[in-house]
């Protein structure tokens, strides 16, 4: 056990966390995220939503601020249209402010998603069953 690391941060995670360098992306993933077939790296948190998990991870972890939008979201499919925005997005928008203001979230059409998804550090999928409940994180550094 150590002092203020969450519960939710496994061992395994933590050293994702460490390994990973400026740049390089993480992603939290819905329920519904194939991800055994698109990570090298694929941490299963099935008992955890993402929200909770990208809390406890932003507590440790520094976005970038040289891009744009460290934080990319799977934009919502045409045929999904009448989700409208997903609620999600407002929560994990609300938890990122918490940490780092002012930070930006784009919207990346599905393929892309994957695209990127696939060239990540790791993903880690949690147990959320929101609909369009993926995030990538971008990391940053940490300053002095």
């Amino acid at each position: 056990m150590l002092r203020g690391i969450s519960p939710l941060i496994s061992p395994e995670l933590l050293k994702i966390l460490c390994e990973m360098g400026h740049g390089d992306d993480i992603l939290i993933a819905d329920a519904n995220f194939p991800a055994a077939s698109m990570g090298r790296i694929v941490l299963q948190c099935p008992g955890i939503d993402a929200c909770s998990l990208l809390a406890a991870i932003l507590k440790l972890f520094p976005l970038d601020h040289l891009v744009d939008a460290p934080m990319r979201l799977m934009a919502v499919e045409e045929g999904d249209q009448y989700l409208g925005i997903p609620e999600i997005w407002n929560r994990f928008q609300k938890v990122a402010e918490t940490y780092q203001y002012g930070v930006k979230m784009l919207q990346i059409e599905r393929q892309e998603f994957y695209r990127q998804s696939r060239q990540a550090y790791a993903i880690i999928q949690t147990g959320e069953k929101a609909l369009y409940g993926n995030l990538l994180l971008k990391k940053g550094v940490i300053r002095e």
